[in-house]
């Protein structure tokens, strides 16, 4: 079985999604040298950071975390790019499983009652043909050890891509709506919202507004990556 692998990897070699490099065998996604280089975000204060302050004043929420950097240009946008518009899953696991074992070791995360994912709208979903955000939040509940909940909050507008917009069009833009048909299921839960990238933080606002409609309900913020 290992000489098939090895003929496979021989005349099919992966190859990193950052550098375009051959990976080895022991390499998932990126190469040891581009996993190395990854601008990791390293706050240790779950409560009072620069991610969680940026929703001060409009949505309580309990704590928040990013994994990485998001830059104009870098690894950090190959990777998402990688695995929003190319179909290339395993990202999500590949994040998922790293930032899972970050939040388990640091035992903040404990309390969470459920993880929902910032939903796609329906046509964009049957188009795109998976949430990039699926992975990514199975990883964290195999992490977490908490159920991944993809069909409690539905998105019930269409939105442009937010990657083409201007800041302020996209902090501004109150178009992008939601709904949790059944809040119920939510009552006195601590829930871990999901999304991709925090630019403005908006479209996790409105999220939140949703879900916190439910009696007694709390949310914390984790995303793959935060925008400088």
């Amino acid at each position: 079985m290992n000489y098939l692998q090895d003929l496979v990897h021989l005349f099919f070699p992966k190859i990193c999604i950052t550098c375009e490099s051959k990976l080895l065998q022991s390499e998932k996604i990126i190469c040891t040298l581009c996993r190395h280089d990854l601008p990791i975000i390293c706050y240790k204060d779950y409560k009072d950071n620069k991610i969680t302050k940026a929703f001060y004043g409009r949505i309580p929420i309990e704590k928040a975390s990013s994994f990485l950097f998001y830059r104009k240009e870098g690894k950090t946008k190959d990777l998402i790019h990688a695995l929003k518009y190319k179909g290339n899953q395993e990202v999500g696991v590949f994040i998922g499983d790293w930032l899972g074992n970050i939040l388990k070791d640091s035992n903040e995360f404990a309390d969470i009652d459920c993880i929902i994912p910032v939903p796609l709208h329906p046509k964009k979903l049957k188009k795109r043909g998976y949430n990039q955000l699926t992975t990514f939040g199975l990883s964290l509940s195999k992490h977490l050890e908490k159920p991944y909940l993809e069909d409690v909050l539905i998105r019930t507008s269409a939105s442009k891509t937010q990657t083409f917009k201007q800041r302020f069009e996209r902090f501004s833009n109150n178009d992008t709506k939601f709904s949790v048909p059944n809040s119920s299921t939510l009552k006195n839960k601590h829930i871990l919202l999901i999304d991709d990238v925090i630019t403005t933080g908006a479209t996790l606002e409105s999220c939140c507004k949703e879900l916190l409609i439910a009696e007694n309900s709390k949310i914390s913020i984790v995303t793959m990556a935060y925008t400088e």
